[in-house]
């Protein structure tokens, strides 16, 4: 617990102290990058703050050029795990919710991070076009196609939402296995735990290759990669399997 408030602290003191100067900065160069690059490195050090190793694998296996991760969510560690392992920008669909945090919103917004409503199809619907324009425009997208976290750590079935986007801004789709994040942060818990996150990124698959009418091979194909780079705990169980 002790270490778990002394990482809200930093990040909190980091928001309200030092933000507010990137988002300036941003402005003024009309660029996010070092904003982004900086808020990276804050997040790995308050990883190390809390104790978690972040061990990551496959970084050969993305292809150079804009793409799209797709990974497995277990806990609320997997994007301060993830998206820092990830060697270029990255922009993220985020819930709606997040964007009411003053200082942050105007950050996220910067970097073109999208807000979605999950709860509205027709709104969520516009925040994947919105996407596509962002891939289109040369920017690489992290996303979590089983669109909620799982609550025992096994892999859910996943939605179309990011394979439509990947088929149609022509992009590759990178599967990305998290694995041991559910033992550090449990759904429903705020208490870091120490430990170690593995971030495997797989072999890419050209959505290219696949016509709207195929997504959902697309999907299968990655949905499949990733679970291959998971333990056997975390792979589907028979209840889960799609």
């Amino acid at each position: 617990m002790i270490r778990t408030i002394i990482v809200v602290l930093y990040y909190a003191l980091g928001l309200m102290l030092v933000m507010p100067w990137l988002i300036l900065w941003s402005l003024l160069t009309g660029s996010p990058d070092f904003m982004y690059q900086m808020t990276m490195k804050a997040v790995r050090s308050g990883l190390r703050i809390a104790g978690v190793r972040v061990r990551v694998e496959g970084l050969e296996n993305i292809p150079p050029g804009v793409c799209i991760f797709a990974a497995n969510h277990v806990s609320n560690m997997d994007p301060l795990a993830f998206v820092p392992a990830i060697p270029r920008r990255v922009s993220l669909l985020a819930k709606k919710q997040v964007f009411r945090i003053p200082i942050l919103s105007k950050a996220m917004r910067l970097a073109k991070l999208i807000p979605v409503d999950r709860e509205d199809r027709e709104a969520a619907a516009s925040s994947v076009d919105i996407g596509v324009r962002c891939l289109k425009e040369g920017l690489s997208f992290a996303v979590y196609p089983e669109g909620t976290r799982s609550r025992d750590g096994r892999l859910l079935p996943f939605k179309k939402g990011a394979f439509v986007m990947a088929i149609e801004a022509g992009v590759p789709v990178v599967p990305v296995s998290i694995a041991g994040a559910q033992t550090l942060m449990r759904k429903g818990d705020w208490t870091v735990h120490p430990g170690e996150v593995i971030v495997r990124f797989g072999q890419a698959v050209d959505a290219s290759a696949y016509p709207m009418d195929k997504r959902a091979e697309l999907l299968a194909r990655v949905e499949a990669l990733v679970a291959a780079g998971l333990p056997q705990d975390q792979r589907p169980g028979p209840a889960t399997k799609s």
